[in-house]
């Protein structure tokens, strides 16, 4: 039992406990360890000390006290905690080469006390810490708090030795080293018997000291006894025997001859004689010490003017240099706020150049478009989205809606949606009546019955009725038609990439017309279905309406907006949300209960073409565009055969534009007319359109060539053609 106790004594005593945390000072403090005392000790032993786990964050975000979590999630954290501590210790770990080095993490609310509490029960007697920071320091000074390194040295036990390095400095504090058996070393134990910090440079840390440190542990466990002691036992005994047999062979030989009044009067003298010489000795020694210290005294004096010296001279350095830098950094922030107004002028330059070509539609002033608005007045503002806001508003005697962006950050979106809408002309998109590149703002024309989403959630303030099945039917063709359109633009494809009910608007006719292009994708070359190019590593659009390709591949095809049709058709026939109804249709076509999903608010569904128009919006939405019907050749000869299915050929004619008497169709507009007026050049235009038209020309929209007058009159027998046209039932 003696043995192991003082195998474990010796253990404790030859570990060198290097406490370390994320600092240069504890990386200081193990390099020290390393080159100091590395050699000299069996066993190194790094400490990082965590705060307590008392919270786990859940997937929210929210911090959960640790009694409610379930003991295996907070042991799971701990085990992670304790484990990306250990990896952050490891570059310290590295500056012990091959030496045995140990970590361990212990975890408590305070550093100090939850080391001091480590070496205590462990019986450490070495340790060897980083002085705090100066940062560090200062602040707790300003709140009155001790450091981690100072609460060490005053909380320490008196067994331990403790070392503090800093960057010049070492402090030490060396144990009071106390025999077993109840008397107290002699001062040549160590350099102090008592535990008191002295402060020393790197330098005065000679090589004798870390002998003294070391010896300090071989002397106490030779004083503790077991298994070492009788290493020094025989040594001992003889050294003992010598002395004794000394002693008595002088004392012998001289009793004979002095009386005892003789030998204490000899003793007192040689007693005398001794203390003298050391007296004197100690004298010697004192004035020795003090031409030293004389000599430190002068040597420091001298170190210390040199020191303040460099420092001087390096603060005018300093000084000079900060002048030099701060004269520097207002030069290049001088040259690059030039170079920043250079780029902008030239931007703006290239903008109103680029924009300056554009003559199909009108550029305005930032002063109109405010005088429109009545400085954006939330009181006509009919629409928000993640561009910006929607105002509705008269420009030049005309109903239009103002688009704005909130960021200059979207001002490429603006450029590339004025640059891609100034170029379509469709009756089934919506046409862009000018722009103004001031403030970013986007002028469409006002379409009056709002968005197709507005029906679908009945949103819309004025409680319209629900829409007939025959123009959901309608709406699915006419947006078919659109697409189709981008598609075959030239000279590249156009891409919508956020079609959605949101952004398909419908007039006053209830003609459903593709707004918001702004995100739409020129493709320079159609992908092949089965291949994957044109990644995109931001994605854009509408979760429940974009393409699941796009999503996983950032693959962008014409037939991505044939995904968003597929959706948007069967919201038309159920009235539902999106999420889910994919999954709904299949199971209400595969148990043939496909009348059940039907919007109830319609009455006269006609089933059948509506159970062939939810199959091929199926197949519209079908995970891969190979599986996908091509658009022109596949879905809209089928949607034409399902109205035609549904109404009847004549009845076909009251959806089809090209139906429509041709000198029904403003030339301009490409829309029935409800205000037709007779120009210069004898043919009929919109009123509106044409008063535009000619405030910016004199020449013929449809000829080419200048006008005679600029008057215009009003067309009353057109006029009341078109009207007893429509209340004929020949349009909706």
């Amino acid at each position: 039992m003696a043995s192991l106790q003082s195998a474990s004594a010796l253990q404790s005593e030859t570990t060198v406990v290097v406490a370390v945390r994320r600092s240069s000072s504890s990386r200081r403090a193990a390099a020290w360890a390393s080159n100091h005392l590395g050699a000299l000790s069996c066993r190194i032993l790094l400490v990082h000390v965590i705060p307590l786990i008392s919270f786990i964050p859940s997937p929210s975000g929210e911090m959960t006290p640790v009694e409610k979590m379930e003991k295996e999630v907070v042991a799971m954290y701990k085990h992670d905690e304790i484990h990306r501590a250990l990896e952050a210790l490891a570059p310290i770990k590295q500056l012990f080469g091959r030496r045995n080095v140990e970590m361990i993490v212990l975890e408590g609310h305070s550093p100090a006390a939850t080391l001091v509490s480590y070496i205590s029960e462990n019986s450490i007697r070495n340790l060897v810490m980083g002085a705090s920071s100066f940062g560090d320091s200062c602040f707790r000074r300003i709140f009155n708090q001790a450091d981690v390194a100072s609460t060490v040295l005053e909380k320490i036990p008196s067994h331990c030795n403790v070392i503090i390095v800093s960057k010049k400095r070492l402090k030490m504090k060396v144990s009071k080293l106390d025999n077993p058996t109840g008397t107290v070393l002699d001062a040549t134990v160590g350099p102090d018997s008592h535990t008191e910090v002295q402060s020393i440079s790197h330098r005065d840390f000679s090589e004798s000291e870390r002998k003294w440190f070391f010896r300090e542990q071989f002397m106490r466990i030779f004083l503790s006894g077991g298994s070492h002691k009788h290493e020094m036992s025989g040594l001992t005994a003889r050294a003992f025997m010598d002395t004794d047999q000394s002693s008595r062979g002088g004392f012998s030989g001289t009793s004979c001859a002095k009386t005892p009044q003789a030998f204490g009067a000899e003793d007192e003298v040689l007693k005398l004689k001794t203390d003298l010489q050391n007296t004197l000795a100690m004298y010697d020694q004192a004035c020795e010490d003090l031409v030293q210290a004389k000599k430190k005294i002068q040597s420091l004096s001298n170190e210390y003017t040199e020191e303040e010296k460099k420092v001087q001279a390096a603060l005018q350095r300093e000084a000079k240099g900060g002048r030099k830098q701060l004269m520097q950094e207002t030069l290049d922030r001088y040259r690059a706020e030039i170079i920043a107004n250079q780029a902008s002028v030239e931007k703006s330059n290239v903008v109103n150049c680029s924009l300056a070509r554009e003559k199909r539609c009108r550029r305005y002033s930032k002063e109109e478009i405010e005088e429109a608005t009545d400085n954006f007045s939330a009181a006509k503002k009919i629409g928000e989205g993640s561009y910006g806001n929607v105002y509705r508003c008269t420009l030049d005697h005309t109903e239009v809606a103002i688009k704005v962006l909130n960021s200059k950050e979207k001002m490429e979106e603006f450029l590339r949606e004025v640059e891609i809408l100034s170029q379509l002309h469709h009756p089934n998109m919506v046409l862009l009546l000018g722009f103004c590149p001031e403030n970013g703002t986007l002028v469409y024309e006002y379409m009056e019955n709002g968005s197709l989403d507005d029906h679908l959630l009945y949103r819309n303030d004025k409680q319209a009725p629900p829409l007939p099945w025959a123009v959901r039917f309608r709406i699915v063709l006419e947006v078919a038609r659109g697409l189709a359109f981008l598609h075959s633009a030239k000279p590249e494809p156009i891409v919508h990439r956020d079609l959605k009910p949101g952004n398909i608007l419908l007039d006053q006719n209830f003609t459903s017309k593709i707004g918001d292009v702004g995100l739409a994708k020129l493709m320079f070359d159609i992908v092949p279905d089965g291949l994957t190019e044109y990644n995109e590593t931001i994605l854009v659009g509408t979760v429940y309406y974009m393409d699941p390709e796009y999503q996983r591949t950032g693959t962008v095809r014409p037939k991505s907006d044939l995904y968003a049709l597929g959706v948007i058709t069967l919201q038309l026939l159920t009235g539902r949300h999106p999420n889910g109804l994919l999954m709904s249709m299949e199971r209400a076509v595969e148990n043939g209960s496909l009348a059940e999903v039907l919007d109830k608010s319609v009455h006269d569904w006609p089933v059948e073409a509506a159970e062939r128009l939810v199959k091929l919006s199926l197949r519209c939405s079908q995970l891969r565009c190979r599986d996908r019907p091509d658009l022109e050749d596949e879905f809209l000869p089928e949607m034409e055969e399902i109205m035609r299915m549904a109404t009847g050929v004549h009845e076909l004619e009251r959806f089809n534009m090209r139906a429509v008497p041709k000198h029904f169709i403003c030339p301009i507009l490409n829309e029935i007319m409800n205000d037709p007026y007779v120009a210069g050049d004898g043919h009929t235009y919109e009123y509106k359109a044409i008063k535009e038209w000619l405030e910016k020309s004199n020449m013929s929209p449809v000829t080419k060539q200048m006008m005679q007058h600029t008057s215009i009159i009003p067309n009353i027998s057109l006029r009341s053609a078109i009207q007893e046209w429509k209340l004929s039932g020949q349009f909706i």
